[in-house]
């Protein structure tokens, strides 16, 4: 299996089975991304070295408008899509085999978590994955420590306040928050 192969078993979203071949290639494959975010976390980086580990760790360009301040964590990485004028903030964790899109303009807070895999529920199919991507909008924002589920969409504009966990799709200019997120009210124009 090669990484093209692997990423679209990822991104069908059918069930990965445990020790399957799709599986140990992730488990394989997460050593590269080990190696990087170590590299990333272990000292200060400029602005265009964290842009060149970041393409090596999604293994495509970056844009020069990202910004990034470490720690940042990923067991993957190849599986992150980063537009224009994201910034991603110091200590996130990013589980992407599933699947994680950062639309242009994107705020992601101190300690997000977007987690992308669900395992299996019976004890006999823990080892199972279910990857479901996660898209976060143009302009979306993300507070501190929110943590967003398997298969979320946050809408366009969209605010998602500190602490939250959002289980379900957030609608565009929307903030949400608590947990599960539910909606506030509507972002003022």
């Amino acid at each position: 299996m090669n990484l093209e192969q692997f990423l679209s078993v990822m991104n069908s979203g059918q069930t990965v089975k445990a020790n399957s071949e799709a599986h140990l290639f992730m488990h394989a494959a997460s050593q590269e991304a080990l190696k990087l975010t170590a590299e990333l976390n272990s000292r200060y980086h400029t602005p265009e070295e964290i842009l060149d580990i970041m393409s090596l760790l999604t293994g495509r360009p970056v844009d020069p408008s990202f910004r990034l301040f470490p720690p940042f964590h990923t067991d993957c990485g190849k599986n992150i899509h980063i537009g224009k004028n994201v910034f991603v903030n110091a200590c996130c964790c990013f589980q992407d085999q599933g699947g994680i899109t950062l639309h242009d303009g994107a705020l992601i807070g101190h300690g997000v978590t977007l987690a992308t895999l669900n395992h299996g529920e019976t004890a006999e199919n823990r080892g199972d994955l279910t990857p479901a991507p996660i898209v976060i909008g143009k302009n979306a924002w993300l507070g501190a420590n929110v943590t967003v589920v398997p298969g979320v969409t946050i809408g366009e504009g969209a605010i998602v306040a500190a602490g939250a966990v959002v289980t379900r799709d957030v609608p565009p200019m929307v903030i949400v928050g608590g947990i599960p997120a539910k909606k506030l009210r509507d972002v003022r124009g």
